[in-house]
């Protein structure tokens, strides 16, 4: 199966390095504001439509002008391909995928990209336009022999780091079949109960560092803004986000890999994520868990791997109903943790009794074949 695969990697620039990516986030960021701003004021003012080809006659008009000279001083590709983001983000929000674009900010996370005419890619190092040395990349993985590398992606995080991310053409291959199944239920005590029984227990990154975020983002609100202590004191802050970030990204990985690699049919309930933050007791337990991030990685890697996942209806009763006759109760109020059924008289643990309960369903749907589609989260 032939795919799209981004490597990500951290590097480390020489200082020269480090001014001309400065020079290019900031050309790139100020092609897509002013464009993005050309194209809100021509529709609102004159009620025109402006496209991506007049976007680009515009930035190459605008490079002319001797009080924008400075736009030629970098690679011209990652300032068109600004643009190519300005297109579809306006395509994003037109379709009611997302949300009107916003201008991006010069203290917020930087990025350029870069097409196969701008960088110089041997298989063992990477160089970019406009520099004479290659990155200084921490291999943390190998790049598949042969593989075609089409972009690449150079950001630069709110904490301070580079990164690079190359979009490679890459073959996957299924897994070989496996006779295990599981069903999962989710939760926020627990961040997933598994049909076998197994508990997996939530990560908690928010939770671990939120009274030293607290302490910081007090200090930060103290510091005069325009200061170099403000910087400092933004930066610690940025850090702890992106230690978070990146130890719940590693949890989420690790798990759906796991359950990718030991079973064939994988079973999970759909929720609605975006209703069930609008509770304000759970909203930010929800958000740490990442239910929606989680979904997407097992989506992705099914269909990479050969294995089958199943969502099960949200107004499914899993909770209520019986894993070993079916019966079901009324009400399930969230504080019973175990129950008794009065048909069987099993005695069942709720989630334990839920993620077999999905298991379940999802075998029936797959049985039947049915489609129900997960990605609801």
């Amino acid at each position: 199966m032939e795919i799209k695969r981004a490597y990500r990697f951290r590097f480390y620039p020489t200082p020269e390095q480090e001014v001309i990516l400065a020079r290019t986030f900031g050309c790139a960021r100020f092609a897509y504001n002013h464009m993005l701003r050309l194209r809100t004021d021509a529709w609102y003012q004159r009620q025109e439509r402006v496209g991506y080809h007049e976007t680009s006659a515009a930035l190459t008009a605008l490079k002319k002008t001797p009080e924008h000279a400075w736009l030629n001083e970098v690679s011209s590709v990652p300032v068109q391909q600004a643009l190519r983001h300005l297109q579809t983000a306006f395509a994003n929000f037109f379709a009611k995928r997302a949300k009107y674009p916003n201008f991006r900010r010069k203290d917020g996370e930087q990025s350029a990209e870069y097409t196969t005419s701008a960088f110089k890619w041997d298989g063992n190092s990477l160089t970019l336009a406009k520099m004479k040395e290659p990155l200084a990349i921490r291999w943390s993985r190998a790049i598949p022999k042969g593989a075609k590398v089409t972009t690449c992606t150079v950001s630069k995080d709110t904490a301070g780091r580079f990164h690079v991310s190359m979009l490679c053409d890459d073959v996957v291959s299924a897994k070989q079949g496996s006779a295990s199944q599981v069903g999962i239920d989710l939760g926020l005590t627990r961040f997933a109960i598994l049909s076998t029984g197994e508990k997996i227990a939530a990560p908690n990154g928010f939770r671990k560092n939120e009274k030293k975020l607290a302490k910081l983002q007090r200090r930060l609100a103290k510091k005069q803004i325009g200061s170099a202590n403000r910087r400092k004191a933004k930066l610690k802050v940025a850090r702890v986000h992106a230690r978070t970030a990146d130890s719940r990204r590693d949890f989420l990985h690790k798990l759906s890999t796991r359950l990718i690699n030991e079973n064939q049919v994988i079973a999970i309930e759909s929720l609605s994520v975006k209703n069930m933050q609008k509770n304000r007791s759970l909203a930010k337990s929800i958000s740490d868990a990442s239910w929606s991030e989680f979904v997407r990685q097992l989506t992705y890697k099914a269909q990479w791997y050969g294995r089958t996942l199943v969502g099960i209806d949200r107004w499914y009763p899993s909770s209520k109903r019986c894993s070993d006759c079916g019966h079901t109760v009324s009400k399930m109020p969230l504080n019973v943790r175990s129950w008794t059924c009065q048909e069987c008289g099993s005695i069942h643990d709720r989630d334990v009794n839920a993620a077999r309960n999905v298991l379940a369903a999802g075998l029936a749907v797959s049985a039947h074949g049915e489609s129900v589609n997960p990605m609801s989260l």
